[in-house]
């Protein structure tokens, strides 16, 4: 009973980390130039594409933890076909949601399949399994980081389309306007989190 109760609080431990502290956007810029089309493409679900992502991370998680434990480690030039196993992690966790869509026929399923490549094929995923295989996570912290990149990711987009809506709505000098505006939105929110973990900016 114990052991079950410290695998859950590590889980939920390292899923907390990986939206907070370590935020996939705030805290490591990953997935930062995707994030910005999606909030600005109105064609495309924000929710969607994130619920795709999340998918995306929870299922090529263990097949990355599982090929770093026990292929990887056989190996030792495992660090230069790393980036190349975490890719095909990636195709095969998009191959199997593809089968699956398929097979429940989704009424979404065109939607999903116009997401869902943007979704596998991103730094905030193939970041999300370099960090837990580098680090040699266990498989319990491995799925908690996979969980809160996704919902960190989700929380990130959901933070920047309600500052780009808010900030359309005020007076913003035409130099600053779109892009330029937004990067900096996300950089001041960067530093509150980077502050609210503990560290301080070096000036």
């Amino acid at each position: 009973m114990s052991a079950v109760i410290e695998s859950l609080t590590t889980f939920f431990f390292y899923s907390v980390l990986a939206v907070f502290a370590q935020n996939a956007v705030f805290s490591r810029a990953l997935g930062v130039s995707r994030l910005i089309k999606l909030v600005d493409d109105t064609s495309i679900s924000s929710i969607l594409f994130c619920v795709c992502l999340c998918v995306i991370q929870l299922i090529s998680a263990p097949l990355a933890f599982l090929c770093n434990k026990y292929f990887l480690s056989l190996l030792s030039w495992r660090a230069m076909i790393r980036p190349l196993v975490m890719l095909l992690c990636s195709a095969a966790a998009l191959g199997i949601v593809v089968v699956a869509v398929g097979a429940l026929k989704l009424p979404y399923a065109s939607k999903v399949a116009q997401v869902l490549p943007m979704a596998t094929f991103n730094c905030a995923v193939m970041g999300c399994l370099f960090l837990t295989t580098s680090q040699n996570f266990t498989f319990m912290q491995t799925m908690g980081f996979a969980l809160g990149s996704g919902l960190g990711y989700t929380l990130a987009v959901m933070a920047v389309t309600e500052g780009q809506r808010k900030l359309k709505q005020r007076s913003v000098p035409n130099t600053f306007q779109g892009l330029p505006v937004t990067l900096l939105y996300i950089a001041v929110l960067a530093m509150a989190i980077y502050g609210f973990t503990g560290h301080m900016a070096a000036f």
